[in-house]
């Protein structure tokens, strides 16, 4: 009888658990549940009818899926498993997608066949429902990682339909095959036919950005994701130095300079300019006019970020005949190159899933913080360190046997058209194990500089010697990654962990445990994975180069950026240097945040205090729109938009001086 009361009790214990997860969704009581993910609005009805079936599968995960150790460590706050709704049905995360061949082959969207285009415009315009029709085939981005050459033979299709008109509109000739084939590069055609070639060029150019500006207002319009959010896309390009490769980039850095309808700064998608010696990085190089305008419009509308090429980390597989061994990133820092079972490029495939640690919460046990002890106790923190790592994978392992023991058809567009490569090799009901083993699982962490602080009393961004030791402990996460990889025979990686709304979970829960700890549990959040606290006074040039080696050890992804002081759109000969400069330090993917407020009254766009330096009129009479980026990508208005710990953590954001 015992036991059954017992059993009763703990089912309603459960139950009540649910009821009061409802309760706070509907009611929008919770908005740090309502707002744990920034490109959520989940204060909508469909936002809130989203959250309700997230927080009920991540209570199923956790009370009748997950591994009993796993739970016990979310418990204990210290492992934490990303998008864990999705945990019990086997969805994977983030993908690449093989753009070049779904467009020249052509594709079906489950309700009908897509032909392959004959036109820049309809080439971006596909591009547009590609993405679309990938997003709910898994939780996480969805990504381009080289559309200036995946689009560029649409250009020369535009160009060579111009080029036909063109001639018979200026009766300059006849378009016959001993033309060969016609393309922007052609010179003896521009020599030949110049009336013809010029009216080609101008018409190919319009359509190029008419297409362009279409494809970034479709992707800041689909609401078409779960929750009615926006597809989470980014776009990597910069490097293919065809004409028609280089209008390509041409126009999508001009249709993003323009904005969206009223002039706005487009949130979506991400862009990511690949950065290569040799290709755009000096004058005279083919590409570098197209770097320097890079630079311009990440300055005025804080994308593109920038992707470093030659890193030593992202030569490693690099093979200048094939674009897709070039390093790209999804949004806001994965990365997934290399790959034991030796796909080593990027299209078609992604990564399935990661989990983070709280490295601050080991730091507080095992440091000096607490007073316990007057010096760190190091041997047991790697001790423990290592306990959770084994912990966090085995969560990792456990979930990709749910993964791929999946069939095809629950992936349906990405398994049944191959935009995970192979997929669409598979029947229906065929498991998807064999593919997915290309993909990657990640282990990663947070709060190092709280960590070390907690640990040492001060953070690497303050002592040399404390440096060293967060290197030191990086290291050792890297090496464990790799052994584990070779244990398993998968692809397990170390991630830098893009900490949304985990940063604030972990610190309140921390908090309390050991209440408002100085320096380390006395803000709402801590400080993603490697990076110098946001709040500390140090230089652009200091922050790149400390954070620079901790790059080379995530090869799950990494980012590095620096906050700029005044107006960025005034000093575009600095923030070209200090792109330069992040690059020359070996920093694999980098960025530079600077605000950009809106006024709602009178559009104008820059840096608004209380007033609005156009109109005059108070943020308390109109809507000043404030955009921020967190995690490496953007939303609308952080005030609105952010939960409070990286509302706290913009607040706190100091600038960084050249």
């Amino acid at each position: 009888m015992a036991l059954l009361n017992h059993a009763s009790h703990g089912l309603e214990q459960m139950l009540d658990e649910v009821i009061q997860l409802g309760e706070e969704i509907v009611s929008s009581s919770n908005l740090e549940v309502l707002r744990e993910n920034a490109n959520l609005n989940g204060e909508s009805f469909s936002g809130k009818m989203s959250k309700l079936g997230s927080e009920y599968a991540k209570w199923y995960a956790n009370h009748f899926v997950m591994p009993p150790r796993v739970v016990q460590a979310i418990r204990d706050n210290v492992v934490y498993v990303h998008d864990l709704d999705q945990y019990a049905i086997g969805t994977t995360n983030c993908i690449f997608i093989p753009f070049e061949r779904l467009l020249r082959e052509g594709f079906n969207t489950g309700n009908g066949s897509v032909r392959p285009p004959n036109s820049i415009m309809t080439a971006m315009a596909l591009v547009a429902i590609i993405f679309q029709s990938q997003q709910n085939a898994q939780y996480g981005g969805v990504s381009a990682n080289k559309l200036d050459h995946d689009l560029a033979p649409y250009v020369a299709k535009s160009f060579s339909k111009y080029f036909r008109k063109g001639l018979e509109y200026f009766e300059e000739g006849e378009f016959t095959d001993e033309l060969g084939e016609v393309h922007m590069g052609r010179a003896d055609l521009k020599e030949q036919y110049p009336r013809t070639f010029k009216y080609a060029m101008k018409e190919t150019e319009a359509e190029a950005l008419q297409g362009a500006e279409s494809l970034v207002h479709n992707l800041n319009t689909m609401s078409s994701r779960a929750g009615g959010q926006i597809p989470f896309t980014s776009i990597n390009y910069g490097t293919c130095t065809s004409p028609e490769g280089q209008l390509v980039i041409q126009a999508l850095l001009t249709a993003t300079m323009r904005g969206l309808g009223n002039g706005e700064t487009p949130v979506f998608p991400i862009q990511i300019f690949k950065c290569k010696q040799g290709v755009n990085q000096n004058p005279g190089e083919p590409n570098y006019e197209l770097f320097l305008k890079a630079a311009e419009c990440s300055a005025k509308r804080l994308y593109p970020n920038f992707a470093n090429l030659d890193a030593p980390l992202n030569l490693a597989y690099y093979n200048p005949a094939n674009p897709d061994t070039e390093f790209a990133t999804m949004g806001c820092r994965t990365r997934v190159l290399s790959d034991r079972f030796g796909r080593n490029h990027l299209s078609g495939k992604g990564n399935l899933s990661f989990n983070t640690l709280n490295l601050v919460k080991l730091g507080l046990e095992h440091g000096i913080a607490l007073g316990r002890r007057r010096t760190a106790d190091e041997r047991g923190f790697y001790k423990e360190l290592e306990h959770y790592m084994d912990i966090a994978l085995e969560g990792l392992l456990h979930r990709f046997q749910i993964q791929a023991s999946q069939k095809a058809k629950a992936s349906d567009f990405m398994m049944r058209e191959g935009v995970w490569e192979g997929g669409e090799q598979l029947a229906p009901d065929d498991q998807v194990r064999d593919l997915i083993k290309h993909g990657s699982l990640s282990i990663g962490f947070i709060g190092m500089a709280e960590c070390m602080k907690a640990m040492y009393g001060k953070h690497h961004g303050e002592d040399e010697e404390v440096y060293k030791k967060a290197l030191e402990i990086v290291a050792f996460m890297r090496a464990y990654c790799d052994r584990q990889s070779d244990l398993h025979n998968l692809n397990i990686t170390l991630f830098a962990t893009p900490a949304e709304g985990l940063s604030g979970k972990f610190t309140k829960r921390d908090r309390a445990t050991y209440g408002k700890v100085p320096g380390i549990v006395d803000r709402e959040y801590y400080t993603n994975s490697f990076h110098i606290p946001v709040y500390y006074p140090i230089s652009a040039a200091k922050k790149i180069s400390l954070e620079a080696e901790f790059h080379e050890l995530c090869n799950a992804g990494a980012i590095s950026y620096i906050e700029l002081n005044g107006n960025a759109r005034s000093n575009p000969e600095a923030f070209l240097k200090i792109i330069q400069y992040a690059l020359s330090q070996n920093v694999s993917y980098f960025s530079i945040n600077h605000p950009i407020d809106r006024c709602s009254a009178c559009g104008f766009e820059g840096i608004i205090g209380a007033n609005c330096p156009s109109c005059g009129k108070h943020e308390n009479e109109v809507h000043i729109r404030r955009l921020r980026r967190v995690t490496g990508y953007l939303t609308g208005d952080y005030q609105t938009r952010f939960n409070a710990a990286k509302q706290a953590e913009v607040r706190d954001r100091v600038k960084h001086q050249a």
